[in-house]
């Protein structure tokens, strides 16, 4: 019993809502033109609008200083002279070592 109340009543929402009503649109009424009027006059020049204010140019920034120019550097201490070489007096003899067989 339960369902089939609901049944019927699903069946019921359906089948009216399944149903469109015919609807009937009014004629559209077309309106004819008529003959046309003279030209009327024509209409005034409108005014040239004032022209804005030109804006101020900027300042030109100042330009930076020259650098320091840097210092020449030292100049080297001569080295120490060496000393003189003497006369030798003795004779130094390289006798060679025979090679071993």
């Amino acid at each position: 019993m339960r369902y089939s109340t609901l049944f019927a009543a699903l069946t019921a929402a359906l089948a009216l809502s399944a149903c469109q009503p015919v609807v009937t649109s009014p004629p559209t009424v077309v309106a004819v033109p008529g003959p046309a009027g003279p030209q009327g006059a024509p209409g005034a020049t409108a005014e040239k609008g004032a022209t804005g204010a030109t804006g101020n140019t900027g300042d030109t920034g100042a330009t930076g200083n020259t650098g320091n120019t840097g210092n020449t550097g030292a100049t080297g201490a001569e080295g120490m002279q060496g000393e003189r070489g003497t006369k030798g007096t003795e004779t130094v003899v390289v006798v060679p070592v025979p090679a071993r067989q």
